[in-house]
């Protein structure tokens, strides 16, 4: 296989850092705790790590409101520790990419006190401040996305500030070109670190309309979605200036070497495309989320595999993503026969593949009771069920006390089923969920064809997609995917597929030939190794 960037051929995963690893019993993971499982990162074939915020914070969001973007929280360390790590994960060959967050900070960020202090204060314009309406009211109808209002008055100066989220974010003002220039320079305080890689948060909402127009009233809304989604936000995200913000930051990573950024955009696929910038000078992964939002529909996500191929613009590279700490975990959208099938498809698609802690052994959410809630959004509408605490819990690592996450009591309740469920036990039982997402890494890892290959559609109906992989000089690939529970059949009209399964999520499949149709079990999937054409 020819060098290509590491980006292109690692897959990510992504550590919550308060749940993966706990090393001084306080019950929440930190910075050594991760050190201490690099081992069994670099055991599954992980070769970039995605840590969600490690910066000082007050905590009102868990890291995402923060005050201090050059330090790191007390809770999971220090920058000597970080240091640690980086060389940890470096001296195995791995990368570590960092959450950036520049759309808000914490209200207890120095540049948010100052703002505050006074009309005058030369940070003022870092946030968006406003006046009241001429009838005292808001400045306009845009909502927080935790719900509320997203504008917050200002008892001291007399005024409104923005905030996209919780109250205790208040949004940058990214038209300030000082903004910038100071959030630049936090990226290059990491860049210069030895950090490899962002993955920037939210970056659809850093520039908000000039005007500060209303939202438009969303015609969809229903009782049961968030309060966010009573309005269509086309003022307050995705406005056209975003773009040269993201390319500065890019310009700015392609000043080192080899560093790259991911940005979290949940847009519709046309508008997602604009994320990787005129050139290709945007984002180097927009990040693609139909996994996580689509129903589990073979023909659906077939469409939508195939839409997306073909909105890529020249030299954009793919990526798809399972699960985040965003979103109910994979096991419990689909059940865990079907998690398997999904590992399948993840790590099979053309492009970066990124994977959640956890759901590499088939972790669910957790029902965390009302009064046990930490989750601001869950507190703050509780009649919609939409805390995010449930994905979010401890790593199971072996049927130890507290499943081996942490000697104290953890800060989530850790899952009922962890002895029966966890990393020590799968790692030795081949028919595991882990060892399938395990013989799917290195299958990726050996074959050009599954990292760099062409992607071609063959088949797909209402239970089953069948795709190709391949690539110039390298064995190809049939992957066929069962995503109902029912049993369902591949006949090829036009020529015939002979092979063997290399990987199946029925491990007594593997070692066998196909030749011509395929007849599958339902939630099976196989990987076959076409025969070479002479």
């Amino acid at each position: 296989m020819k060098k290509e960037l590491w980006w292109k051929t690692s897959v990510i995963y992504q550590i919550y850092p308060r749940s993966f690893q706990d090393s001084n019993g306080d019950g929440v993971g930190d910075l050594k705790g991760i050190i201490e499982r690099l081992d069994y990162l670099q055991w599954l074939g992980i070769e970039a790590v995605w840590l969600s915020p490690i910066y000082p914070s007050p905590m009102a969001d868990f890291g995402y409101d923060i005050s201090d973007y050059q330090d790191i929280h007390p809770l999971f360390g220090s920058l000597a520790d970080f240091d640690e790590l980086l060389e940890a994960v470096h001296s195995r060959g791995m990368k570590l990419i960092l959450d950036f967050v520049p759309n808000h900070t914490s209200d207890k960020h120095p540049w948010f006190l100052e703002s505050r202090s006074s009309r005058d204060n030369p940070k003022r314009d870092w946030y968006i401040w406003q006046d009241a309406a001429e009838d005292g009211g808001l400045p306009n109808n845009w909502l927080g996305v935790f719900g509320g209002s997203a504008w917050e008055w200002d008892e001291v100066t007399g005024q409104y500030y923005y905030h996209g989220f919780l109250k205790e974010q208040p949004d940058l003002n990214w038209r300030n070109p000082e903004v910038r220039e100071a959030m630049l320079n936090t990226l290059r305080f990491w860049l210069d670190r030895g950090v490899d890689g962002f993955r920037v948060d939210v970056i659809w909402h850093m520039i908000k309309d000039a005007q500060l127009r209303d939202n438009p009233v969303n015609p969809d809304y229903t009782e049961y979605m968030p309060t966010y989604d009573r309005l269509l936000p086309v003022y307050s995200t995705d406005q056209p200036e975003v773009h040269e913000v993201i390319r500065e930051m890019r310009e700015l990573m392609d000043s080192y070497e080899e560093r790259m950024m991911v940005g979290e955009v949940y847009l519709p696929v046309h508008r997602l495309m604009t994320y990787y910038g005129v050139d290709n000078k945007g984002a180097h992964l927009p990040f693609n989320f139909q996994l996580i939002s689509l129903p589990w529909d073979a023909a659906v996500i077939a469409a939508a595999i195939d839409e997306y191929e073909g909105a890529l613009p020249t030299d954009g590279w793919p990526n798809w993503v399972l699960g985040n700490h965003d979103r109910p975990r994979i096991v419990s959208r689909i059940g865990t026969e079907q998690a398997r099938v999904a590992a399948m498809l993840l790590l099979t698609l053309r492009g970066t593949p990124t994977m959640y802690y956890g759901d590499e052994i088939g972790m669910r959410d957790i029902p965390i009771p009302f009064d046990e809630v930490q989750d601001p959004q869950g507190l703050n509408m509780p009649e919609k069920n939409l805390s995010r605490d449930p994905c979010r819990t401890p790593m199971q690592w072996d049927d130890s006390n507290n499943a081996g996450f942490s000697s104290g009591k953890p800060w989530l309740r850790i899952d009922q089923r962890y002895v029966r469920n966890n990393v020590e036990l799968q790692r030795n039982d081949p028919d595991s969920i882990l060892s399938l997402y395990r013989k799917l890494i290195a299958l990726r890892q050996r074959e050009p064809s599954l990292v760099l290959g062409v992607y071609t559609p063959v088949f797909a109906d209402q239970q089953m997609i069948v795709y190709l992989r391949t690539y110039d000089g390298s064995a190809s690939f049939l992957v066929a995917l069962n995503l109902s529970h029912r049993p369902a059949y591949f006949r090829p009209v036009e020529g015939q597929y002979l092979g063997v399964v290399v990987v199946s999520t029925n491990t007594e499949l593997e070692g066998t030939r196909v030749s011509g149709s395929l007849s599958l079990a339902g939630d099976e999937a196989v990987v076959v190794r076409l025969d070479r054409e002479d």
